[in-house]
């Protein structure tokens, strides 16, 4: 028995579309409602609460995530809150430290400055002893010498020597002026 293929040309000439044959049209519903109720149990029972599932888990995700972030943002704040104070602290009992430290210092430098004054003080008054007994020393020995050099200059202007009483006595005379 022959039987025709769909893919024969019919007698008209054109070969007809399959989807559209007249013969096949009502077997082609049958099958697309068999189909798309089939299509629509599985993704009603089975795709859509997968995809519910789904979105609210990256939902709750999310919401956890934030809440996460959240108190990992207090708990920054908080640490961060503590630096400041111990490094405010810390900048205080530096200053405090530093203050110390100088109060000492400048306590131990007057002390030194004091010690050393007063060494330089007896240092000093010993130098004036001694310049005040080279004085007088010296003093002793300028009125011989002056009488000398005067007795000199007056032997060697007039070409005698004066008398000895008379240059001691001019000597004396211009000293206690």
């Amino acid at each position: 028995m022959a039987t025709k293929s769909h893919t024969e040309v019919p007698a008209g000439g054109k070969p007809q579309f399959p989807p559209f044959a007249k013969e096949t049209f009502a077997s082609q519903i049958v099958w697309l409602v068999i189909t798309f109720v089939a299509l629509y149990l599985v993704i009603s029972r089975i795709a859509i609460p997968r995809i519910g599932g789904i979105f609210e888990e990256r939902s709750r995700r999310i919401e956890g995530d934030f809440a996460d972030a959240q108190r990992a943002k207090e708990e920054a704040e908080a640490a961060l809150a503590a630096y400041e104070k111990a490094l405010a602290d810390a900048r205080n009992r530096a200053q405090g430290i530093g203050a110390e430290i100088r109060d000492k210092l400048h306590a131990e430098a007057e002390e030194r400055r004091k010690a050393l004054e007063a060494n330089l003080n007896t240092q000093l008054a010993e130098a004036e002893k001694q310049i005040a007994t080279t004085k007088t020393a010296a003093m002793s020995n300028v009125r011989g010498i002056a009488v000398d050099a005067a007795s000199a200059i007056v032997e060697r202007l007039i070409g005698t020597a004066p008398p000895a009483p008379a240059v001691a006595a001019a000597v004396d005379d211009a000293l206690k002026r």
